[in-house]
């Protein structure tokens, strides 16, 4: 029985990247031998087993073969003959399929150590276009490798893929697990970029895909192109490293602006209100988490209120906070203040600008959120009474000190 590091602790370690997980393939035993050894089996499509002290992954060596469409189509072999270069061959990328055996020294059969020098993501064979999520990880390691690029051969696979319908027989659950992973890499445009040179953007979400080549007005969006603005708006979010849900919401914040109608471009009228059943629809389809799924429902529909907070009066404030249910979910409320900020700030020459209306946002709820409203509850009698009360005392708290 021989025991090897694989996959991404290796490929860190060669990167000088800190290791975050190791696992581990074993060669040359049977389930019962791990059993034997203390080893837990946990697998339930494979044999994997957690080590009986550092409770880490422990695989069996594996070949696997093509059955039916989707990540999940695969006839698993795992036996004692299955030698390491066999379980490495079925590996999505070369840089992913180094082992290190305990004594240190590297097993590359498939070039991934050259593949890592020239900076190049490259499937290991072609075996590659049978499981679709590999689509998504090549996208997703370009976003976080920034200064790799995809191989010719690995995006003309990953295009016949998708022209083959394969990409059609990914899960929700598999997309959201992918994406959202690429939308925390360091730069996640490349994820998108990478997902649109191989067609697949059209097909997962074509609501965002359907953004490029919509012109906005140049005067505010100097960008023009409402698909590089929602990038460079992304980009932004993970520049400041601001959270999953904001970097969703974000993602999805000018949805709107895909649906209307040419005639009216580069003007985007009521793209706001038109963003938000669009916004609701991807999340359903991918199943996005409720936290990414409502904030990006707020931002789609009232970040262009934000940011004409600058100019309004506390009425004007008071409301726009209300519909952003801020004094219910402060944290909330700072997180659309984020996404709005990114969104100003994803355009040329404003990166550096002072994005005043959130500031104005924000002083506007300190002072309307020392309002007692208990103590106002005291006074009335009816719920409507009530609100319109706090209403009236919060518009007056504002109007009085900005």
């Amino acid at each position: 029985m021989k025991i090897y590091t694989v996959g991404g602790a290796v490929r860190d370690e060669l990167l000088g990247l800190p290791v975050q997980d190791r696992d581990f393939v074993v060669v040359g035993a049977t389930p019962e031998e791990m059993v034997r050894q203390g080893f837990q089996p946990v697998g339930k499509d494979f044999p994997v087993f957690l080590h009986p002290v550092t409770h880490a992954e422990y695989a069996l060596a594996r070949t696997e073969r093509k059955t039916a469409r989707g990540y999940k189509g695969f006839q698993v072999y795992a036996a004692p003959e299955v030698t390491l270069a066999q379980d490495l061959a079925r590996r999505d990328l070369t840089i992913n399929a180094i082992a290190k055996d305990e004594a240190g020294a590297l097993i590359d059969p498939y070039g991934g150590q050259t593949d890592l020098a020239a900076r190049v993501l490259r499937h290991v064979s072609p075996a590659f276009s049978e499981d679709p999520v590999r689509i998504l990880r090549v996208a997703r390691f370009a976003a976080r490798f920034v200064d790799f690029t995809v191989a010719g051969e690995t995006l003309a696979l990953m295009r016949e893929m998708v022209q083959s319908g394969e990409v059609d027989a990914l899960v929700p659950e598999r997309v959201w697990q992918e994406i959202s992973r690429g939308l925390m890499e360091a730069q996640p445009s490349r994820l998108f970029e990478v997902l649109r040179a191989c067609g697949a953007l059209s097909k997962i979400m074509p609501e965002v895909d359907g953004l490029f080549g919509v012109p906005q007005h140049p005067k505010s969006h100097p960008e023009i192109d409402t698909g590089v603005h929602v990038m460079l708006v992304l980009d932004f979010a993970a520049g400041q490293q601001y959270s999953l849900p904001v970097r969703y919401a974000a993602l999805c914040h000018d949805l709107g602006k895909g649906a209307t109608p040419s005639a009216q471009w580069p003007n985007h009228n009521g793209h706001e209100a038109h963003g938000v059943a669009l916004v609701q629809a991807l999340s359903r389809r991918i199943k996005a988490p409720s936290d990414c799924a409502e904030l990006a429902v707020l931002v789609a529909r009232w970040h262009g209120d934000a940011h004409n907070a600058k100019n309004m009066q506390a009425d004007a404030l008071v409301a726009l906070l209300q519909h952003v249910d801020a004094f219910r979910q402060p944290a909330r409320f700072e997180q659309f203040l984020q996404a709005c900020a990114a969104d100003y700030h994803g355009r040329p020459g404003y990166e550096a600008k002072p994005f005043v209306s959130a500031e104005r946002l924000r002083a506007a709820y300190r002072i309307a959120a020392q309002v007692d409203a208990g103590a106002i509850a005291q006074q009335h009698q009816g719920g409507e009474a009530i609100k319109q009360a706090v209403l009236a005392a919060r518009c007056d708290a504002v109007l009085k000190s900005l």
